[in-house]
């Protein structure tokens, strides 16, 4: 659990520098409602930050709420991204393409607030340009900072608080290698799943994610921002963990049974662009480009095991993936092989952990309020 590590996070975002724009709202952090391990102990890393180089830090705007997520990689990491969701939401993805000529990125911004969202990435680059990293074009250094949002406008009822540079700028000021805090925080503040019967009957979830070792040393982890319009499936025993209530708003009514029964009508006809799943796979591997494209597309398997329906015409599902290389030695496709599919593991048990690890949000509720 993670809460320690989510203290150190929002104090040193109560540090962070005032708005550049003197119109855009103030951030205030919210605390993160998540239980934390005691004091002493010596639980390994199971989070993104658990593959060395890597840095994560939320900023939550409370008044609504919404927030950003930064996951830092200053000295670069090769870099790819998949996108299969019908409604994405994006900023220099297709640099990412390996056909494309820049091979590492200095940052990856999760968002929410829709495409407004997407200013977050500026606050990134003016952080990482004031400490010097970014691809060297001589006469400057320019971040490379890709970014992608969730849909949250609808959530708290303030449409017009979402998340911008200043945001972007304070999560990277608390970034850290620590644990990295869960639930209803950074880019998951807003999130939502269970939409299939519209937002009405929808769940809370946010920020999960999860990280393995191998003997040899290799590390495969995962982080991600739940805002699904479909339910969260436990791949381990196939139950709903969140998703669409029962019209009482006591139970889970099960998106599959609702499917397949015809009892949706015209399924997510209700706002079905309201959504998207935002996350990163990372390893400590020296994959190439290439390489880290074939891993960000088989990640999202983690995807299908743990979210239905997924990748709806209203989803901007999107996965990034990341390789600082740290473990030295060339990955062949068959151990390429493994690190995707590891990949999809730890993505799939980070999405369960976004719901699970989620509290109650303008009278929206989280899988631990209710009775399954």
């Amino acid at each position: 659990m993670k809460t320690a590590a989510a203290g150190t996070i929002v104090a040193l975002a109560l540090t962070a520098r005032a708005p550049a724009t003197p119109q855009a709202p103030v951030p205030v952090p919210v605390p993160v409602p998540a239980p934390v391990p005691s004091v002493g102990t010596s639980r390994p890393n199971t989070t993104l930050t658990a593959v060395p180089g890597i840095k994560v830090g939320h900023f939550t705007l409370a008044e609504r709420p919404t927030g950003c997520t930064v996951i830092l990689t200053e000295a670069g990491a090769v870099a790819s991204v998949d996108v299969r969701g019908g409604a994405p939401g994006t900023r220099e993805t297709d640099l990412l393409n390996p056909v494309n000529h820049v091979q590492k990125v200095n940052a990856i911004v999760l968002s929410g607030g829709s495409a407004f969202g997407l200013d977050s990435a500026s606050g990134v680059m003016r952080y990482l340009e004031e400490r010097d990293f970014g691809y060297d074009v001589r006469i400057a250094k320019v971040p490379i900072v890709p970014a992608a949002i969730l849909f949250d406008l609808g959530v708290g009822g303030k449409p017009k608080v979402r998340p911008g540079p200043e945001c972007g700028y304070a999560a990277a000021q608390s970034a850290s290698d620590g644990p990295v805090a869960e639930g209803s925080i950074g880019a998951g503040a807003g999130a939502t799943v269970g939409k299939t019967a519209g937002p009405g009957r929808s769940m809370k979830a946010g920020i999960g994610t999860a990280a393995l070792t191998l003997p040899d040393g290799t590390i495969v982890a995962a982080l991600v921002a739940v805002n699904a319009a479909g339910d969260i499936i436990d791949p381990a025993t196939s139950r709903v963990v969140a998703g669409v209530r029962t019209p009482d708003g006591k139970g889970l009514a099960d998106a599959r049974t609702l499917l397949r029964s015809g009892a949706l009508g015209r399924p997510l006809a209700a706002r079905p662009v309201e959504n998207t799943t935002i996350g990163v796979v990372a390893t400590n591997a020296a994959l190439t480009k290439v390489q880290a494209l074939k891993v960000a597309q088989m990640a999202h398997d983690g995807y299908a095991r743990a979210i239905s329906p997924v990748h709806t015409p209203g989803d901007g599902d999107t996965i990034f993936a990341l390789a600082t290389g740290a473990l030295p030695g060339a990955v062949d496709d068959g151990r390429m092989g493994i690190i995707g599919a590891l990949a999809a593991e730890v993505m799939a048990d980070a999405i369960v952990r976004a719901a699970t690890q989620a509290t109650s949000v303008a009278g929206i509720p989280a899988a631990r309020d209710l009775a399954h």
